[in-house]
């Protein structure tokens, strides 16, 4: 007799459930918010029952928690890969700026959360406090390192990281937030792979133009990666 394979929305596949109810709920918050957002919706979007989810999670702020450290372990984990390569500090620069663009293009809602929970944040100093310590402050401080030793090489100019960095983030992340306005001004879908692949290049030639020392260069064979 054919075994039946337990299916999507039972307590029989709990990766693929909960990463589905994961994916939905990244939606629904992205779109309404957490105050706003409803867990029948998120639960409906991702094929399961509402049980299920609470199953899962005891409440809609454990899935919200649940979808922050997705957001930001995630991109941790994708930025320190690409840092902790052994390549000097032109081509890691590379990289890192590929590594965060392709992350965020592979999950372009998520700079939607990101700056929810940093408003919603601002209102309780602990949390925005347990954000940095947890994701952003090592982040920055290898970052720092890089930017550091290829000025120590003569590669890059030499700044101040509390400055270059948010500038050089915002230049990687700000194109995703305004996605659907620039959508409406230019007629096309700034989302296509054509448009993030001319993107992907012009952030790289961009924060390099503005990095490098000059004469520097960025190798043909990596910004043709």
């Amino acid at each position: 007799m054919r075994t039946r394979e337990p299916r999507l929305g039972t307590r029989g596949q709990p990766e693929l459930s909960r990463a589905a109810i994961l994916q939905a709920a990244v939606r629904e918050f992205a779109r309404e918010g957490v105050s706003a957002a409803r867990t029948d919706a998120i639960a409906r979007s991702a094929g399961v029952n509402k049980a299920l989810l609470y199953y899962y999670f005891k409440d809609k702020e454990a899935l919200y928690q649940a979808v922050l450290e997705q957001v930001f372990n995630g991109l941790r984990a994708a930025i320190h890969d690409a840092l902790a390569e052994r390549l000097p500090p032109r081509a890691r620069l590379g990289r890192y700026l590929r590594a965060h663009f392709d992350y965020i293009a592979s999950n372009p809602l998520y700079p939607r959360i990101v700056q929810a929970e940093f408003l919603r944040a601002g209102r309780d100093p602990s949390r925005l406090e347990r954000i940095a310590k947890n994701y952003f402050r090592p982040l920055f401080k290898e970052i720092s390192a890089l930017l550091e030793e290829g000025a120590e090489c003569g590669d890059f100019r030499r700044v101040n990281a509390i400055h270059f960095i948010p500038s050089m983030v915002a230049v990687i992340v700000f194109y995703f937030t305004t996605a659907p306005l620039m959508k409406i001004i230019s007629g096309s879908d700034p989302l296509s792979p054509d448009a993030l692949g001319e993107r992907r290049r012009a952030v790289v030639d961009f924060i390099s133009a503005a990095l490098f020392a000059p004469g520097k260069k960025e190798g043909h064979s990596e910004r043709a990666r």
